[in-house]
């Protein structure tokens, strides 16, 4: 990973901080805001999520036919796809009632920090110990089938 772009790591942080602030004045980062989404009440962060995935699926699109390579990794442009599985199913399933339950999305999440919302750091320590506990699951069971 040492032969990275020297303007990489800057660059994720200047993505980052335009996601946190995107999500923050679009009032994405308050859990309310999220669970009137998911209650059909608000439609805000679908137009949010439509506009970032149009952008995505444009850089997608335009990228390889630029250059067949990343400016600043130098990977090929490819296509990796993840197969539609049980694992896909489950997670998602469990993803689904988190978010439903708490109204925390794990990147507004962290923007909520920045709005003050410091409350927040529950659901952020439940999804840590989350992905640690699965984790430790995968890993238990990964090496039983090594046996």
């Amino acid at each position: 990973m040492t032969d990275r772009h020297p303007l990489f790591a800057p660059l994720i942080l200047v993505g980052g901080l335009l996601f946190g602030f995107g999500l923050a004045y679009s009032h994405m980062a308050r859990p309310e805001v999220v669970l009137d989404f998911l209650q059909f009440e608000d439609f805000g962060l679908l137009f949010v999520m439509f506009v970032g995935a149009g952008v995505t699926g444009l850089a997608y699109l335009l990228a390889p036919r630029l250059s067949d390579r990343a400016p600043l990794t130098g990977d090929r442009f490819e296509r990796r796809l993840k197969p539609f599985d049980r694992n896909v199913v489950v997670g998602g399933t469990i993803f689904g009632v988190g978010w439903g339950v708490s109204g925390v999305c794990p990147g507004a999440a962290y923007a909520s920090l920045g709005v003050g919302n410091v409350t927040i750091l529950w659901a952020i320590a439940g999804m840590f110990v989350g992905a640690y506990l699965q984790g430790r699951w995968r890993s238990g069971t990964s090496s039983a089938g090594a046996d």
